[in-house]
């Protein structure tokens, strides 16, 4: 199911009033992101960049404007953690403060963006997506760690701040935090909903316009969101108890999207749909697909029904190369590999296309992820409406 096919009181978090395109005005620069999705469907018709040569209406206007937390999921190999960074460069323009967390220990942030390993401590991180002439926003990381955020709440709610540390060298904080998985999500969770929930109140911290969290992998999200019934066998009443039902209030509302990343490949796509449907039975907010690595298509179909070697062979002498027989051999047996590939993706394009949530797509990038890449990705799911 595409974007503008969506219905609006199954989706309620989605804006789909294209008719109010004009509350959005000033936020693209007809004269760059517009006119590059034209030129890229101009030279690429059977490209999945000719999607982006779209009005420029809808190219300014987000679906998820109520959303505050965004949380980014997908199996393991799908390029969560990249479509994650490029979320909160996205959605870092005209000014907005946006800040994105991990919560795995991987330190994969760092990684993305070249900088040296996080503390647990908000740190600025680079400026957010450039939109026409206006000043962009700032992009703030924070890698979470449950011991260091026991070590913070236990400072907090029982003014432990030295028997805290002391706890720690001595290894009862890991095995708290271990022992009681439960605990474990509402500690990391809990940083979270903080970030989110900060307002004018909280003086000398950095307010947010949106949170992106890098969350664990499809087959533990809801686990991991739904931490107050994590909680029901461990903790009735509480400070622990309280603050986790505070936050499903957070996790259940508009304000959260879940949303899940995805290659077209038949494990991946089958594990979204598992989890979109666990999402929902739990009531957790589902938000969209993004299909990750999406190969470029740029042969037509009768390009790639051509397989015959007298073809291949015909084609090779006409632009000036010698059609030997394994060169010729080489490019048959390739071009057959890649139809049964396409093949294969076209027909997952179509399950993911049933889930019957918004669909995003992103390119296979050749030359790999590094910031400028990062930048161009957070532009393309500017572009279709992600942030």
């Amino acid at each position: 199911m595409r974007r503008h096919e969506l219905n609006a009181r199954e989706h309620p978090n989605v804006e789909l009033g294209r008719a109010h395109g004009d509350r959005h005005a000033g936020t693209v620069d007809p004269g760059a992101r517009d006119e590059v999705a034209q030129r890229r469907a101009r030279d690429h018709p059977n490209s999945w960049s000719a999607s982006l040569a779209v009005p420029l209406g809808w190219l300014a206007m987000s679906d998820w404007p109520r959303v505050r937390l965004h949380v980014v999921t997908g199996k393991g190999g799908t390029g969560k953690s990249t479509v994650s960074a490029a979320l909160a460069l996205a959605l870092a323009t005209r000014g907005k403060n946006v800040l994105l967390c991990e919560v795995e220990g991987r330190q994969g942030i760092a990684r993305m963006f070249d900088v040296d390993p996080l503390p647990y401590a908000e740190r600025r991180l680079t400026t957010g997506l450039p939109v026409g002439e206006e000043r962009p926003g700032v992009v703030h990381a924070l890698h979470i760690d449950a011991e260091s955020a026991l070590l913070e709440y236990l400072a907090m709610y029982y003014k432990l701040g030295r028997a805290g540390r002391a706890l720690d060298k001595v290894g009862v904080v890991e095995f708290a935090t271990t022992i009681a998985p439960g605990v474990r999500d509402v500690l990391l969770t809990g940083k979270v909903f903080e970030a989110v929930q900060r307002n004018s109140r909280n003086k000398g911290a950095t307010e947010y316009d949106a949170v992106v969290l890098d969350a664990p992998p499809t087959g533990r999200i809801t686990q991991f969101l739904n931490v107050s019934n994590e909680l029901a066998g461990l903790a009735k009443v509480g400070p622990v108890r309280s603050q986790a039902d505070t936050m499903m209030t957070l996790f259940r509302s508009p304000r959260t999207a879940v949303h899940l990343v995805t290659v077209l490949e038949e494990m991946p796509v089958q594990e979204t749909a598992d989890g979109i449907a666990d999402l929902h039975a739990n009531d957790l907010p589902v938000g969209g697909v993004v299909v990750n690595l999406v190969r470029p298509q740029e042969l037509t179909p009768d390009q790639l029904a051509s397989t015959d070697p007298a073809v291949v062979a015909a084609d090779l002498k006409g632009v000036g190369l010698d059609p030997a027989a394994s060169l010729v051999d080489g490019l048959v047996a390739e071009g057959r590999e890649h139809a049964e590939r396409r093949t294969l993706e076209r027909d997952q394009r179509a399950l993911v296309g049933e889930l019957g949530v918004p669909t995003y797509e992103l390119p296979r990038l050749a030359r790999g992820v590094d910031l400028g890449a990062l930048y161009e990705l957070a532009g393309l799911l500017r572009a279709q409406g992600l942030a």
